[in-house]
């Protein structure tokens, strides 16, 4: 088979590259850039899975970045386990046709116990006095040590939250040329998150993002000039579009008000009980799974889902298969955003009633995704002292909370999930093999196709 790297660029779309992109638009005009029809949600997990299995979420399972699970009355985010993938990969598939094909996935999401060759993926360590430590898990285990040894630890906090930057994906980077050296994998998949975080800081406004754009062109530069020299064929690739928002939604605070959602004190605080409640909605940035747990009241939940300001239109059973979602995962109902809207997960009716990680990073604990954490709380006056002090308490041992996240969700001018106005404002891929590229577009479902052709096409073996 024929080697071949995909570099997966966050939030890349064709209108974003241009001047700031001197690399890639060079780059680009050697090869083509083809739009990509993306799959329902555009969000993270869902477009991955459907580019690694070429399935639909209705087949592959994966509803979103994160659902309820029914069983367990809980919403969970950000899971890791490959096992919620249902359905073969593309390297099980390779891997048929050629017994010696090998992968590196390389912080693509599920990326934990799967069959694939070589990985690497965030995992922290959670010690039990309240501490985050940065660390990765790998496959074989043996590489953690061997990666961090040569890279040194991965800078977690520069992956997500207010402290982001360009150093994440320069270490994942990185790595992907360590693992290319060592391990020489036939397919390697590589996850470049940089411009995930200006996009919905800023929205699509290329000025305030122009430093960005430069940072994620430059590693871009490195990285593919480093595979070409080495024969390796690059194929570039985005999920999704970030289109700007002017308005947040809070869908849970309306059923709550509706006398739909429950919640439970904890300490003062309040604390969303989804096993308890009618309905609730699990937010995935501009996409609802709305989940009715008495089926007495959907049609009510729905009437009140339809005349909710900025909800463009609501799926119910009749019409989820339409857009593919028609999977035991899915809600009762699946509410999608006007482009100019997001959803945020807000419950509470009062700021200080919220739960005390509502104003820390902890992508884990909250029923929904939260792009505010990437922002600090403009209220603090002194942010660095505090964080200093925060810190002092780590060092020394005693518990803390970081609780520097704002509760405003105005903040937030980037979301994505809906079918992008136009295809230069959504997902593409490029390549060199423009030979392989039977049409002007390529469908979401289509692109496990065109990697294993880039696989076994021209292939010297």
């Amino acid at each position: 088979m024929k080697k071949t790297v995909i570099l997966n660029i966050v939030g890349l779309t064709p209108n974003l590259i241009g001047e700031h992109t001197p690399f890639l638009s060079h780059w680009s005009k050697q090869g083509k850039i083809t739009p990509i029809d993306p799959v329902l949600p555009a969000v993270t997990c869902t477009a991955q899975a459907t580019y690694l299995t070429g399935k639909l979420p209705k087949d592959h399972g994966i509803v979103g970045n994160g659902w309820y699970f029914r069983d367990e009355c809980e919403v969970k985010f950000w899971r890791q386990s490959n096992k919620l993938i249902q359905g073969p990969k593309i390297w099980e598939i390779a891997k048929e046709i050629d017994p010696s094909f090998t992968c590196a996935n390389l912080f693509w999401w599920y990326n934990m116990y799967s069959s694939v060759d070589y990985a690497i993926t965030p995992r922290p360590m959670y010690p039990a006095d309240g501490r985050k430590i940065p660390d990765i898990y790998t496959q074989p285990g043996e590489l953690r040590l061997s990666v961090q040894k040569h890279l040194g630890q991965f800078p977690l906090f520069n992956f997500w939250g207010p402290n982001t930057s360009i150093r994440a994906t320069q270490w994942i980077a990185e790595s992907a040329k360590w693992m290319e050296k060592d391990c020489n994998p036939t397919l390697t998949l590589v996850y470049l998150p940089h411009l995930d975080y200006c996009l919905q800081k800023y929205g699509a406004d290329v000025n305030k993002i122009a430093e960005d754009l430069q940072e994620i062109d430059a590693v871009c530069g490195d990285l593919i000039q480093y595979y070409e020299n080495r024969g390796v064929q690059v194929i570039v690739l985005s999920e999704y579009g970030i289109t700007s928002v002017t308005k947040p939604i809070h869908l849970n605070r309306m059923l709550r008000e509706n006398g739909l959602l429950s919640v439970r004190e904890e300490l003062g605080r309040e604390i969303l009980d989804a096993g308890a409640s009618k309905a609730f909605a699990v937010v995935d940035h501009q996409i609802a799974h709305v989940y009715v747990n008495d089926p007495f009241y959907i049609s009510k939940v729905r009437s009140l889902l339809e005349e909710t300001p900025g909800i463009a239109y609501v799926l119910d059973e009749t019409n989820k298969s339409d857009a593919h979602l028609n999977h035991s995962r899915s809600g009762e109902l699946v509410a999608l955003a006007q482009p100019d809207t997001w959803f945020t997960y807000y419950y509470w009716l009062d700021d200080h009633r919220a739960p005390d990680f509502a104003r820390t990073v902890d992508i884990h604990r909250k029923p929904g995704y939260d792009p505010v954490e990437l922002f600090l709380d403009p209220q603090i006056k002194f942010p660095k002292l505090k964080i200093a002090g925060k810190l002092l308490k780590k060092q020394l041992g005693f518990r803390y909370l970081m609780d520097v996240i704002p509760l405003d969700a105005n903040l937030v001018r980037g979301s994505h999930g809906c079918i992008p106005p136009s295809p230069n404002e959504g997902p593409l891929l490029i390549t060199q093999q423009t030979d392989l590229l039977d049409s002007s577009s390529i469908k979401a479902i289509d692109v496990c196709q065109l990697i294993l052709r880039h696989l076994t096409e021209n292939s010297d073996n």
